[in-house]
C-alpha cells in the first residue's frame, strides 16, 4: 500500500516552531500513533503528510516518491477528523458515497462499495437515515466508512474519538483495530489519549514541544521510557517521579530512601516508580522505601487507587481491591526495586543502571 518516510521535517511560522527535525519511517500497513499533549506538533505533522501544511524544511516520501509538492487531493489519502463532518441533508448512504462521486469512480461500482464499507462498521441497517438520527458513535462509524469506501493508500486520523464518551471510545477502538487489520492500509493516528495509543498502535511516536521524544512499540515505550517526560506521560496513573539525590549507592529524598542503587551517578537525580510497582506494607516493616499520609482512596472494583502525600510530593499507588484506609492515616510503602527508573535531574534523560 504505502511506505511513508519523513526526513528532517520542520515546520515554523515566523519565530514559532510547530515541528523540529522529525524523522519517522512508517512501514507499509503499519498503524503509527502520534501521541503527545496539545500543541506538541502531532496534528501539524499529520497535516504535512496530508498536504494541508507545507514543511519549512525536509522531505516527505511515499514509496520512495517525494510528495512535498503534490497537492493534497492527489496524495490518495483519506482523513477522519475529530468532528464527523457529515452532510446533515444527506442520508448516511449518500455521505459514504460522496467521495466516490467526487473522484468520478464509475457509478456501477458505487452501491456495492458503499454497502461493503457500511457493513465493515456495522451500519448497514442505517443507510437510509440522516446523521441527526444517529448516535455519536454511529456518526463516527459513518465517517470511517466514508474514508474506507475510497480504498486509499493511507488513512490519516486526527483524534477521531475525542468527542465520544468513555464507553463509546472503547467500542470504537475495537472497531478501528478490527477495520485496520482487515483492510491492511498504512494508518497514521493522532491522539493525546495514551490509552488509545497503547491499545491501537504498532508503534508510538511520543512528541513534546514539536520534538520527537521517543519512537517504539507500546511495550517499549511503557517499559523502557527514554526520558522523564515519556515516563510521566505513559501510564494510568502515570509514573511517580521523585526528586532526590544519590550518594554512595543510596537514593534519598524527604521520607524516601532506596539502598543499593546500581548506577554510576552521584548528586541530584529523579527517581521514577510506577504505581503498580509500589505496595502497602505494615508499619515498621524493615523493607520499605517511603512513608506518607493517606490523601485519597478510590476503590474501582478490581483495584484501589491510593494517593499519598509525603515530603517528596504526591504519590499514586495501585493497591489491592479490598484496601481501605482513613484519610490522614500514615502508610508505609515498599518499591519493587527491580523496576525503578532514574533520570538526570537537569535534562530528564534516562540514566541506565549498571
Amino acid at each position: 500500500m504505502a511506505h511513508i518516510q519523513l526526513r528532517g521535517i520542520q515546520k515554523k511560522w515566523d519565530t514559532i516552531w510547530g515541528v523540529r527535525d522529525a524523522t519517522i519511517d512508517i512501514a507499509d500497513e503499519e498503524l503509527l500513533v502520534l501521541l503527545g499533549p496539545s500543541g506538541c506538533g502531532k496534528t501539524t505533522t499529520l497535516r504535512m503528510i496530508a498536504g494541508l501544511e507545507e514543511p519549512t524544511e525536509g522531505e516527505i516520501t511515499v514509496d520512495g516518491q517525494i510528495i512535498n509538492d503534490v497537492d493534497a487531493r492527489d496524495r490518495d489519502v483519506a482523513m477522519v477528523f475529530q468532528g464527523y463532518a457529515l452532510y446533515p441533508n444527506m442520508s448516511i448512504y449518500e455521505n459514504i458515497r460522496f467521495p466516490l462521486r467526487m473522484r468520478n469512480i464509475p457509478r456501477g461500482t458505487h452501491d456495492q462499495r458503499v454497502r461493503e464499507a457500511a457493513d465493515m462498521v456495522e451500519l448497514g441497517q442505517f443507510l437510509d437515515r440522516k446523521p441527526a438520527a444517529l448516535s455519536g458513535g454511529q456518526c463516527q462509524r459513518a465517517a470511517l466508512a466514508r474514508a474506507v469506501v475510497r480504498q486509499p493508500r493511507v488513512f490519516l486520523m486526527d483524534e477521531p474519538l475525542s468527542n465520544l464518551d468513555a464507553r463509546l471510545r472503547q467500542a470504537m477502538r475495537v472497531q478501528i483495530k478490527r477495520l485496520r487489520r482487515h483492510l491492511k492500509i498504512t494508518t497514521v493516528y493522532v491522539t493525546h489519549d495514551q490509552i488509545e495509543a497503547m491499545t491501537l498502535a504498532d508503534r508510538i511516536v511520543v512528541m513534546d514541544g514539536g520534538t520527537i521524544q521517543q519512537i517504539g512499540t507500546p511495550d517499549e515505550i511503557y517499559r523502557d521510557p527514554a526520558n522523564a517526560f515519556v515516563a510521566s506521560f505513559i501510564g494510568a496513573p502515570p509514573m511517580n517521579l521523585i526528586n532526590g539525590e544519590i550518594s554512595h549507592g543510596r537514593f534519598h529524598a524527604d521520607n524516601v530512601e532506596v539502598q543499593n542503587v546500581d548506577i554510576d551517578t552521584e548528586g541530584p537525580v529523579t527517581l521514577g516508580v510506577r504505581p503498580e510497582d509500589c505496595s502497602v506494607v505494615k508499619s515498621g516493616a524493615s523493607a520499605h522505601n517511603l512513608t506518607g499520609e493517606v490523601f485519597g482512596v478510590e476503590p474501582t472494583g478490581d483495584i484501589t487507587f491510593l494517593t499519598l502525600k509525603a515530603g517528596c510530593g504526591t504519590m499514586e499507588i495501585k493497591a489491592s481491591r479490598d484496601y481501605r484506609a482513613e484519610l490522614g492515616a500514615q502508610e508505609t510503602i515498599a518499591f519493587d526495586t527491580d523496576h525503578l527508573y532514574f533520570f538526570d535531574a537537569q535534562s530528564g534523560q534516562r540514566i541506565r543502571q549498571s
